[in-house]
């Protein structure tokens, strides 16, 4: 190597990357604790919390610690949670009909963090899953070895108005019915509830990254598999003008936030959606993808803090305003 040898060039654009406030200052993506929801697993009782073990450092919380989570992640600056309950499992049933009680879990929860932290966005799904014994989202047509659509749909109508009356922000439908948008918005609005927002799952795909979260609910066991076939309803992994179809009938029917479910491997779903509409765009990272970063991270093979935020940033960069993470605690503390 000679100082003599030089390369004419007009344009180099390492210059911009020589010290880091110059890369700061030509950063285009950032991630902030109010793009992130924290999604959070609620049981019954007054109990320690429950470890998941597929999920580590993710916990089943009484709805007192719930509270108090809540509470931490509002002054933490994170803007979201997404309530999900885990039933006993005495509870659950053929066709759901806990999720009708106007007393179940999820709703005493809803009242107590909103009761507790007005601020906070809470969201919780619309979908059978933790209340069925087959672990399906919707009501099961033995059959048709099917879930039936539209009397499914009309389940999850009544599941928004009671998340509604529980003062819920946003309802979230994740069963992937036809038509279920554009009922649960006439729904609310029908009752008064024109303030409640839907947070549509309309891209989410039939995955093999859900695992963990099934465990965390109960709806493995209910199913007897982690390898519960669901492909009938959610979107088949390699079509992508379906999920523009999905995404295109979601905004028509009154959606107020689409989805993309799983995130980092749907990366170019996310760039596509956001191509094609101007509402705000939510990424899931689901469950899988938090467990794979976690394994790798306990085996030495990752560093957990650089694959943890990396996962983030890219979710941001392709496009999402906001991301449902496990990791929105951790980001957020560093």
């Amino acid at each position: 190597m000679t100082n003599e040898f030089k390369l004419d060039l007009t344009r180099r654009p390492r210059r911009m990357r020589r010290t880091a406030s110059l890369r700061a200052l030509a950063s285009e993506t950032e991630v902030l604790p109010q793009h992130l929801i924290q999604p959070v697993f609620v049981i019954e009782g007054e109990g320690a919390p429950e470890a998941i073990d597929s999920m580590p450092g993710i916990f089943r919380l009484s709805i007192k610690d719930t509270v108090a989570e809540c509470r931490e992640l509002h002054r933490l600056g994170v803007s979201g949670v997404a309530l999900f309950p885990k039933l006993d499992e005495s509870l659950k049933s053929d066709d759901g009909r806990e999720a009708m009680n106007p007393n179940t879990l999820v709703l005493r929860a809803i009242r107590a963090v909103k009761a507790a932290v007005p601020e906070l966005t809470v969201i919780t799904d619309l979908a059978l899953d933790p209340y069925t014994e087959h672990g399906h989202d919707g009501l099961w047509d033995a059959a048709a070895q099917d879930l039936a659509n539209d009397a499914t749909v009309e389940v999850l109508t009544e599941m928004a108005l009671l998340a509604a009356e529980a003062g819920v922000d946003m309802v979230a439908p994740s069963d992937m019915m036809d038509g279920r948008v554009g009922a649960i918005r006439s729904a609310l609005d029908d009752n008064d509830f024109e303030k409640t927002a839907i947070m549509a799952y309309s891209a989410k795909f039939a995955s093999a990254l859900y695992g963990p979260f099934r465990d965390a609910v109960g709806s493995a066991s209910s199913a007897g598999s982690h390898n519960l076939n669901k492909r009938s309803y959610q979107l088949n992994p390699a079509n992508r003008r379906e999920a523009l179809v999905e995404i295109a009938l979601d905004e028509e029917e009154g959606a107020d936030v689409l989805m993309v479910k799983p995130a980092g491997p749907y990366l170019d779903i996310i760039r596509e959606v956001r191509e094609e509409t101007e509402l705000p765009l939510a990424a899931y990272q689901v469950s899988g993808e938090y467990a794979q970063i976690m394994a790798a991270a306990e085996k030495g093979w990752l560093d957990l803090e650089r694959c943890r935020n990396e996962s983030l940033l890219a979710i941001r960069r392709a496009g999402a305003d906001m991301i449902l993470t496990y990791f929105a605690k951790a980001f957020v503390q560093g």
